[in-house]
């Protein structure tokens, strides 16, 4: 997490200890902390972009701050093996901030839906049981926004 190049809503570049100072603020402040994956395919590669959204009660409501990546992988046109990724980067960046603040309240948000229009409707249990079994309440389509 602390590798990777954030860039805030605005669209600055900004280090990684200000963002975390800035998330623990808002913890502190009890404000609520969403943390989202999506991904799309570009070529031969897939990007994947995720989110650490703060919302809610805290002094930095309104603040988002994302990440992004580009992977050479044909496997990754694979949508379950993508989504599967999504999940996971979102997961790992939510433990990440529950381990430098236990009781900051943290929703992952997963870009699936249930519908018998969605593609990923057979995900859903695997999904949402994994970011649940690693102790995040989590949200999908359409309610899943960050």
């Amino acid at each position: 997490m602390n590798s990777a190049r954030w860039v805030s809503g605005s669209g600055s570049s900004l280090s990684y200890t200000r963002m975390i100072s800035q998330i623990e603020e808002h913890i502190l402040g009890d404000g609520k902390v969403f943390v989202g994956t999506d991904s799309q395919l570009s070529g031969s590669s897939c990007i994947f972009v995720t989110a650490i959204c703060l919302h809610g009660n805290g002094p930095m409501k309104g603040r988002y701050y994302f990440t992004r990546s580009k992977e050479r992988s044909p496997i990754n046109k694979e949508l379950r093996v993508r989504i599967t990724a999504e999940v996971e980067r979102s997961v790992d960046i939510g433990l990440s901030l529950i381990d430098m603040f236990p009781d900051a309240d943290i929703e992952i948000h997963i870009d699936i839906g249930s519908t018998q229009k969605s593609k990923t409707r057979h995900l859903v249990d695997v999904m949402t049981g994994w970011a649940k079994s690693a102790g995040f309440k989590c949200m999908i389509k359409p309610n899943a926004w960050a």
